[in-house]
């Protein structure tokens, strides 16, 4: 319930993000590309704060931390009248406002037994979409007459989110030795070190940046793209974004269910394969009808590799570090969401925007070709159940 009422005020706003800081201040998406990139730099240091924090103080303490930050820079972003300070305000917001994301994934880890994380997080998604379902047909008619409403409506839900959780949601790390548990926050914090050492996973997460490089891109690029190219109003690509949320709903379990056998990174491949191809898609039409069947395709991708990759990282995790090893995968979003947007801006500033869509192709048979190969990497790595201590990753 908390991450359904949390999930409908951000999508009131992300969607509409790239519209509203083009219509507000007058820039073109190379400026909005930046503000991009500005979030994600500083997402990288307010993640891995957040991962650390996630494993010394407990995942409630954390979500609660995170929602009021995001009630608060959500109200200062609907505000905030000089572009100059917006800058300045998207660098508070990545340190800051996201957290709690890897206390979030940790808790979902804490709860589930191995065999039903894959299921676990695809409950996730289904939630969290059924919010998207909602959220982004409300958003653009709420864009229509004024942006701030956005802004306003997110930051109410998240402080009735960190109500809820509060008073609701125990806390579920897991219970650590005395040494663990009397440790400084700098050694939990210099524990990313070992995180580091954990190749496959660190290859794992690259290859995902590479996936989540092209994804994004239906978020940040996609909505700006339909206006100034197609002329389709922000209602209609938040048609899209229903369809696209909607189809998670109803299908998501059903596909979660059979992939539980199927080989984890070729169910990896095999969906960002779809996105690409779906992505790619927007480059080569005109007609509103095609988008549709667009979003189709790169949902189903979606659908396979979003619960799967989740999974996988609970998997590599050792128990006592999950949250550290949640947030170095938060990587995998957030340095792409600062190359991504501006490469994208660039090209859709200066040269022909479709090219997006073909690179978003390209670059998505890469990644897919990339998990193929790790299929044969950690095949005997994943069957195994993950180690119970921070011991020394195995290779």
């Amino acid at each position: 319930m908390a991450l359904f009422i949390d999930r409908v005020g951000g999508a009131l706003i992300y969607p509409f993000l790239s519209l509203f800081i083009t219509d507000k201040f007058g820039v073109g998406m190379t400026q909005v590309g930046q503000i991009f990139a500005i979030f994600a730099i500083f997402g990288v240091f307010g993640n891995i704060l957040g991962g650390a924090m996630t494993d010394k103080f407990g995942r409630k303490t954390m979500l609660i931390f995170g929602l009021i930050v995001s009630a608060l820079t959500s109200l200062l972003m609907g505000f905030v009248n000089d572009f100059t300070a917006f800058y300045f305000l998207t660098a508070i917001v990545g340190l800051f406002a996201n957290s709690g994301g890897p206390a979030q994934q940790a808790m979902v880890a804490d709860l589930l037994p191995e065999e039903q994380r894959t299921e676990g997080f695809g409950i996730m998604r289904v939630v969290a979409n059924l919010a998207v379902a909602i959220g982004p047909a409300i958003g653009g008619l709420l864009a229509s007459r004024s942006y701030l409403y956005l802004f306003i409506i997110d930051a109410i839900v998240s402080t009735i989110t960190a109500i809820i959780v509060f008073v609701l949601i125990p806390e579920t790390k897991p219970q650590t030795s005395d040494e663990k548990a009397s440790e400084s926050f700098g050694k939990t914090l210099a524990g990313y070190a070992a995180v580091f050492k954990d190749k496959l996973y660190i290859v794992y997460i690259l290859i995902s940046m590479l996936l989540t490089i092209t994804y994004m891109q239906m978020n940040n690029s996609l909505p700006v793209f339909l206006r100034d190219i197609h002329n389709i109003a922000p209602q209609g690509y938040g048609y899209l974004l229903s369809l696209n949320a909607a189809m998670v709903v109803i299908f998501q379990f059903w596909v979660t269910r059979r992939l539980k056998n199927k080989p984890p990174m070729m169910m990896m491949a095999l969906g960002t394969l779809l996105v690409g191809i779906g992505l790619s898609i927007y480059g080569f039409t005109s007609l509103y009808a095609i988008f549709v069947i667009a979003m189709i395709i790169l949902t189903i991708g979606e659908m396979i590799w979003a619960p799967v990759g989740q999974a996988l990282v609970a998997r590599f995790a050792p128990e006592d570090m999950r949250g550290r090893y949640m947030a170095l995968f938060g990587f995998a979003w957030i340095i792409p969401s600062a190359i991504g947007p501006m490469a994208a801006g660039f090209i859709m500033d200066n040269y022909n925007p479709n090219w997006v869509w073909y690179a978003c192709g390209i670059i998505s048979a890469t990644a897919a070709l990339g998990f193929t190969t790790m299929h044969l990497r950690t095949g005997h790595r994943l069957q195994d159940e993950p180690p119970a201590e921070a011991s020394a990753p195995a290779d």
